[in-house]
C-alpha cells in the first residue's frame, strides 16, 4: 500500500510541477526541478509519467528543441515561441490559433482535425541584443 502512495503522491507532483512552470521543461528539466522537494525522485520514474500524461491528454509535446523534446502542462490551445538560438519556449497571450485554419487543414486532408499547435520562430530579444551588442 506504502508504495503505491508513494508512486501517486511522485506521479501527482510532476503534473503539478509541469502545470506551475511557465518554463516548457524537458524530461531532464522536470526532473531538477523537482530534486528539491523529492530526492528520490527518478529520471526514468518523470519520462514513464510523462509518457503516461501525454497518452491521456493531460499534457502536451511541444516537440523537439534543439533535438530535446519539450513539455507543457496547459493544454489550452496557445501559441508559441521558440528561440533558435537559445532554445527558450516562450507562450504568446493573446495570440489564439485560427479556428478557420483548423478547419481549412481538415479540409484539405478530407478528415478530422483535433488539434493545432502553432508556434513561431525566431529570436528572443535577450538572443537579439546579444548579437548587437558582439
Amino acid at each position: 500500500m506504502e508504495a503505491a502512495t508513494k508512486r501517486f503522491r511522485k506521479r501527482e507532483a510532476i503534473l503539478s510541477c509541469l502545470r506551475r512552470t511557465r518554463a516548457h521543461p524537458s524530461a531532464e528539466g522536470l526532473h531538477q526541478l523537482l530534486q528539491a522537494d523529492h530526492p528520490d525522485i527518478s529520471l526514468a520514474t518523470v519520462y514513464r509519467n510523462l509518457a503516461l500524461f501525454k497518452s491521456q491528454g493531460l499534457i502536451a509535446s511541444l516537440g523537439t528543441v534543439g533535438g530535446i523534446e519539450r513539455f507543457d502542462g496547459n493544454t489550452d490551445p496557445h501559441v508559441h515561441f521558440v528561440c533558435q538560438t537559445c532554445g527558450e519556449v516562450l507562450d504568446l497571450p493573446g495570440l489564439d490559433p485560427p479556428d478557420s485554419l483548423c478547419g481549412a487543414a481538415a479540409r484539405a486532408v478530407g478528415g478530422r482535425v483535433d488539434s493545432c499547435q502553432l508556434t513561431f520562430t525566431g529570436e528572443c530579444p535577450r538572443c537579439l541584443n546579444s548579437a548587437k551588442l558582439s
